[in-house]
């Protein structure tokens, strides 16, 4: 997900490397931090790959910076990032969330439409943190009421994402 954070944001515009680790930091948020040592490795796997291009510019110290910014092959890259995400991208909630940070610079509303789409299928899926003799367990069959917190949430907050899923989905095929 982390080259998919750069390319997306270098698609909005030329970043330097401070910059941009912000940006995925705020995206990312506490839950999967940034580290240079993640970072830089992955700038330079996308510049070798001729996705991204640095530049040298004046620092506003004493110190020269590295401005990136997307070529036309970054952009074909992130184009077919968001056409075919990875199962795990759909099935991951933060990483859906990068997805979706992204998504409207796919230029096709069917396309964007089929990931949506695959969401909704995933979520339709019966699932559950914790099960019984197999089957999924609904929150009134939780033991402590932890665990019912944990499926009651997960319920309301999927309810909500199929909603919003719907809706979008309508609005992208023109029914809305």
């Amino acid at each position: 997900m982390l080259e998919l954070s750069i390319l997306g944001f270098l698609h909005e515009e030329p970043l330097h490397g401070y910059e941009l680790k912000a940006r995925i930091q705020a995206l990312h948020g506490h839950i999967r931090p940034v580290s240079d040592g993640a970072l830089y490795p992955a700038i330079t796997r996308l510049v070798k790959a001729g996705s991204v291009e640095q530049r040298t510019e004046p620092g506003s110290g004493a110190a020269a910076r590295r401005v990136l910014s997307l070529t036309d092959a970054g952009r074909t890259a992130l184009t077919d990032r968001l056409r075919e995400p990875k199962d795990v991208e759909i099935t991951d909630g933060q990483r859906f969330f990068t997805l979706l940070a992204f998504l409207r610079f796919l230029p096709d509303p069917a396309a964007q439409a089929a990931v949506l789409r695959r969401r909704k299928a995933f979520l339709d899926a019966p699932s559950s943190f914790f099960h019984r003799d197999g089957e999924p367990m609904r929150a009134e069959e939780a033991p402590d009421p932890f665990r019912q917190g944990m499926l009651r949430i997960a319920r309301a907050t999927t309810a909500e994402e199929r909603a919003w899923l719907d809706e979008t989905i309508a609005a992208l095929e023109g029914r809305a």
